[in-house]
């Protein structure tokens, strides 16, 4: 069996790895890269494999880093099955139209800003249309956790809860192969324990190896209980002064994490009397997705939501649908709370929201989620004086603040542990980093060879590991 690296390697985004057994090719997610626009679109365009010659696609969950280059590949020949959890389906089938829909909208706006002379970009063309969308999601087949399945031949598949988001799955490939089983476990994005909605992580019996995330492999979150102490203060201030808090957030669980926090807050009396609008037509369609699986939820999140106190409604929040609503949102200079997508803003309404917003100093930029190298995020996170939005260059006076303690990702300490809960359950022989930048990945490799771990290794994209 050999493994090979494609993306997501030494980096965060862009999750795409083969696996090569003697008799199949399995490909572990296929995730758009995310980052600089002309870095971004080179290689989107060219995938780094070649799609006729995988046979199946398993499917860690629906994150566009992970799944959103799936049109490409059907687009270029693939035309085998891919496998991933109902829930995964269900969110992918709205995530990936809604991809394509922004791709469309953004090359036409961006454009068309080319075309007054108001911006230095290059033109712009679509990755793929919903056309693409519908082919991928015909090849689509869903099994329910902890469920084998035969998927090639000498291969098997089953999933066990990743608890990162709805519908999220730890791949488990039982491989065999010239009278020799191998256990191979790949994380995708590992999920953190005690977190409000969806269940804790499964561990895996008996893996040979682990391919893990390591995002935050050099540090560790504040607990979830101060982030909503932290997120508390912020609105306060903020909306004190009369400034929006403008909160870039992914559609897939951080919004509906973030509406959940702020309707506990509610409840405690500690959120100011502000409208808050989740204006993202895609997080409307997910949460109703969330609806619909209460299966892969935590025992309080099921009970509230097959109550009458919806987790995801309360009377000042308001799901933005239509543009012109949108548009009437960013005009406004009343307090506002704002959550809109796309988490790392290069795409989507929270570039317009962020545009109108943040050259004013009484408005805050709250930032919930990891930014991605040479993304506008990465900029804000940085302090950028000035930052570029559609291309054109705009003063950054807005307040900035980071709240990174409501990631999804697991973080040092969940890393370390559920490596070492791996291990004592089985006779894992090799850890393989990926998902995560080299800083954070050198440092995760050293604690991991302390705690006794002896093979591990973080390749780069294009490399090749032999497991014997």
């Amino acid at each position: 069996m050999e493994l090979e690296f494609v993306g997501a390697a030494q980096t965060v985004t862009g999750s795409k790895h083969l696996v090569r057994t003697a008799h199949a090719t399995v490909l572990l997610d296929c995730g758009l890269f995310q980052g600089h626009r002309r870095e971004s679109i080179q290689k989107n365009q060219d995938l780094g494999l070649n799609p006729r010659k995988v046979d199946v696609v398993v499917l860690s969950h629906a994150h566009i880093d992970h799944s959103g280059a799936l049109p490409i590949l059907v687009k270029h020949g693939f035309d085998g099955p891919i496998y991933c959890t109902s829930a995964t389906r269900d969110l992918c089938a709205a995530m990936l139209a809604d991809a394509a829909m922004i791709q469309q909208a953004d090359a036409r706006y961006i454009n068309q800003l080319i075309e007054r002379g108001e911006s230095d970009m290059e033109r712009v063309e679509p990755l793929y249309t919903e056309k693409d969308v519908l082919a991928v999601l015909e090849r689509m087949i869903s099994i329910p956790y902890r469920r084998a399945l035969p998927i090639a031949p000498g291969v098997r598949l089953s999933f066990l809860d990743a608890g990162h988001v709805l519908g999220s799955a730890i791949t488990v490939l039982d491989v065999e192969e010239h009278g020799k089983h191998q256990r191979l476990v790949f994380t995708g994005d590992l999920g953190r324990r005690r977190m409000p909605i969806l269940n804790d992580p499964e561990v895996c019996d008996d893996a040979s190896v682990l391919i893990t995330e390591s995002t935050y492999g050099d540090r560790t979150h504040k607990p979830i209980e101060e982030m909503d102490d932290e997120l508390a203060g912020v609105i306060a201030r903020v909306t004190g002064r009369g400034g929006k808090v403008i909160i870039p957030s992914f559609a897939l669980e951080r919004a509906q994490e973030l509406v959940y926090a702020l309707k506990a807050l509610k409840n405690a009396g500690r959120l100011p009397k502000v409208p808050v609008y989740v204006d993202s037509p895609l997080t409307v369609k997910i949460t109703d997705v969330f609806k619909l699986h209460p299966e892969v939820m935590d025992e309080e999140a099921r009970e509230l939501l097959q109550g009458r106190d919806s987790p995801f409604e309360f009377d000042e929040l308001r799901y933005i649908a239509h543009r012109e609503d949108s548009k009437a949102i960013s005009a406004s200079s009343e307090p506002a709370i704002v959550i809109s997508a796309s988490g790392m803003c290069e795409a989507g309404r929270i570039l317009h929201h962020l545009r109108a917003t943040v050259s004013d100093p009484k408005n805050a930029v709250l930032i919930v989620g990891y930014q991605a190298p040479h993304t506008l995020g990465r900029r804000l996170v940085e302090g950028r004086s000035a930052v570029k939005i559609f291309g054109v260059e705009v003063p950054r006076r807005a307040e900035v603040v980071v709240l990174n303690g409501f990631s999804a990702h697991a973080d040092q300490t969940d890393l370390l542990e559920y490596t070492e809960a791996t291990k004592e359950r089985g006779k894992l022989e090799r850890v393989v980093l990926v998902h995560g930048d080299p800083k954070p990945q050198q440092v995760l490799s050293g604690l991991l060879r302390d705690r006794g771990f002896d093979k591990v290794a973080a390749p780069a994209a294009g490399d090749r590991l032999a497991i014997d």
